[in-house]
């Protein structure tokens, strides 16, 4: 039987290797098609659609109909020649942008400012009960910049640097500045918390998503939660590609549906049999297998964009120690952890900095020797670092971890039993996203926290887990030098000497061992042949995939000749 399910396999490898080179494979774009895609976030459903509620996956949800001022330039994707993979959760080089809303923009000196000019002609659709159909100006911006940073649900100091936003005239918006941040553009232009939406949706009610009107690609047109957020093509939307010399209207899909997914068996069977046209984020363990059943597929391989690490809360004990925080680290054997349970599918050190980030990444090599040391196991160190800092026969303490993630899952189990060979023993507590997310939020949660972070981008990592009311703090590790050196790096013009403070900086936290750091896993995405226009590119800002999705064609006669 196992060689019979083999050579049936093989037998379909060569069949759909067959198809495809006899289809004749359609380049010309088409248009139409429902593209049924499992997310990045596939066990997560939409936290808000309103953009003052400062949900970090809201450009996810929302970025379909919602747009921003800036957005990554596609044309300049690996896939067209360029040299960039959009992948990052909300890395965007400064090359790597393109005008969104905004067509040009320019700082001026006195006053310090960014003058930015926005596309004419742009329209916001009808919507009943909402709004009537009309252009998109600067008054738009304006309002939707200042709803944010009234929002008392405002990250503290996001956007302190900004002193006023005017309306110049009705195509031009100009943010003045009270000092330079080096995180401007991403801040307000494309970041979590950027989205334009007009005054008459905030009339209405942002947070209901039946209300929902973007100047987008896509209009959300159905929601169910727990189970799936249906978009439908936005017939006015304005941007266009340009494929081969030939320039095509956008968005070529009719519909698109995020499908909400929490079982992991669930989501293979999908893409598998072809229910799921893409699936964006897959674990190592069940490439092998999707891959024999399934060999059409396309495959992209990419490094995570979240750490992972067991966080320690400094403030209580036994963890204000931090003699206790480095022999966690040193009683992790994370050199098997990437051999044995990724199966080599993991970088050992990854975060909080990502190999991506050029110049600001320090490779471990280079470290010194006191941060090398977190990432060798060391028991018999660890042991004795647990004796000088009172703990001779280790402790117990609570932990809690999100059951959205089964990597995290099956992970803190095993962080667990190398802990407890030097007495240390973990209450495993699981929780459901909301609740997980809720007990960080408002300090409440244990004194372990497992979880997977974003890296975000280089000066971002840092800021918003270890600088004080931020909304990623689980170790609640702070300090008035670290604040001031973190203030100093966004207050540098020179990138340069930015990469050398953030080099600074994160030695500075890796030394003191706020978390266990653990191995940063890769992670796969597969689609079928017929999607098209696509390699596996995820967002182009911070977690927005719209103009991904508006950018993708389905080859409706390939699906057919294979079976869907």
């Amino acid at each position: 039987m196992r060689y019979g399910r083999i050579l049936s396999g093989l037998a379909a490898g060569i069949a759909a290797a067959s198809l495809l080179g006899g289809v004749a494979q359609a380049q010309k774009p088409q248009y139409g098609g429902n593209l049924e895609i499992g997310t990045v976030y596939t066990t997560i459903s939409a936290l808000s659609w309103d953009p003052q509620d400062f949900a970090w996956k809201l450009n996810h949800d929302t970025g379909p109909y919602l747009e921003t001022l800036f957005a990554g330039d596609m044309n300049k994707s690996i896939r067209r020649g360029g040299k960039y993979s959009y992948k990052p959760d909300a890395w965007l080089a400064e090359d790597a942008l393109r005008g969104e809303l905004a067509e040009t923009w320019a700082w001026q000196e006195a006053p310090l400012a960014v003058v930015i000019k926005l596309r004419k002609g742009i329209m916001w659709p009808a919507k009943a009960g909402v709004m009537d159909s009309r252009e998109f100006t600067a008054d738009d911006v304006v309002f939707s910049f200042n709803r944010q940073n009234t929002s008392p649900k405002k990250l503290p100091n996001y956007f302190d640097y900004v002193d006023r936003v005017e309306a110049t005239d009705r195509h031009t918006v100009t943010f003045f500045m009270k000092e330079y941040n080096a995180d401007w553009d991403y801040r307000f232009g494309w970041g979590y918390y950027s989205q334009i939406i007009p005054p008459e949706l905030a009339k209405a009610g942002a947070g209901n998503w039946k209300n929902a009107v973007g100047t987008g690609p896509f209009q959300l047109i159905d929601y169910v939660q727990g189970n799936q957020q249906t978009y439908a093509k936005n017939p006015i939307y304005w941007d266009k590609d340009t494929i081969d010399g030939t320039e095509y209207k956008l968005p070529f899909i009719d519909k698109v549906t995020y499908r909400i997914m929490k079982d992991e068996a669930t989501q293979h069977s999908a893409i598998r049999t072809g229910k799921l046209d893409v699936l964006e984020a897959i674990r190592w363990q069940a490439v092998d297998s999707l891959k024999k059943s399934a060999p059409q597929l396309q495959w992209s391989r990419w490094l995570s964009y979240s750490g992972v690490f067991l966080s320690m809360r400094t403030d209580t004990k036994p963890f204000d120690d931090i003699r206790v925080r480095r022999a966690l680290n040193m009683a992790v054997n994370k050199q098997e952890i990437v051999k044995e349970y990724y199966g080599g599918n993991a970088e050992l050190f990854a975060y909080p900095q990502h190999p991506d980030y050029l110049g600001y990444f320090e490779k471990l090599e280079t470290m010194p020797d006191s941060v090398k040391e977190l990432f060798t196991y060391n028991p018999a160190k660890a042991k004795q670092l647990l004796k000088e800092a009172g703990y001779p026969n280790g402790f117990t303490f609570k932990t809690q971890v999100c059951s959205c993630s089964p990597d995290n899952m099956d992970l803190l189990p095993l962080v667990a039993g190398y802990l407890e060979q030097i007495g240390v023993k973990i209450e495993i507590q699981p929780l459901e996203y909301g609740a997980f997310l809720s007990a960080m939020t408002t300090a409440k949660h244990t004194a372990g926290y497992f979880m997977s972070n974003g890296h975000t981008n280089p000066t971002r990592s840092l800021h918003k887990s270890f600088t004080p009311g931020q909304l990623w703090g689980p170790s609640m590790l702070y300090s008035d030098d670290f604040t001031a050196k973190m203030d100093k790096a966004y207050a540098t013009r020179d990138e340069v000497q930015r990469q050398a403070l953030v080099r600074e900086l994160t030695r500075d936290i890796l030394d003191k061992a706020p978390y266990v750091w653990l191995p940063v896993p890769y992670v796969y995405t597969a689609w079928w042949p017929w999607v098209k226009n696509y390699d596996g590119e995820l967002r182009v800002g911070a977690v927005k995939p719209g103009p991904v999705y508006a950018r993708m064609w389905l080859d409706q006669e390939l699906k057919k000749k294979l079976g869907h």
